[in-house]
């Protein structure tokens, strides 16, 4: 398609993991999901919670997503 990734992205169930591997690798936890699902119109949890962590796939990512 003609696109370099910048970052990688990956989901880690709260309430079974707790991401050691991600930490220990580097990757940056940015937040969690609302654990609402992809058809939870209620806003009420139906889903797990998971955090949310990125990796860096070189130096500017910020900038470059900004673009």
């Amino acid at each position: 398609y003609g696109y370099r990734p910048l970052l990688l992205e990956t989901f880690v169930e709260k309430d079974r993991f707790t991401g050691t591997c991600y930490r220990a690798a580097n990757w940056l936890h940015v937040g969690q999901t609302q654990g609402r699902g992809k058809l939870g119109p209620s806003g009420k949890q139906s889903v797990p919670i998971k955090d949310v962590w990125l990796y860096p796939l070189g130096k500017g990512f910020k900038n470059r997503l900004i673009r």
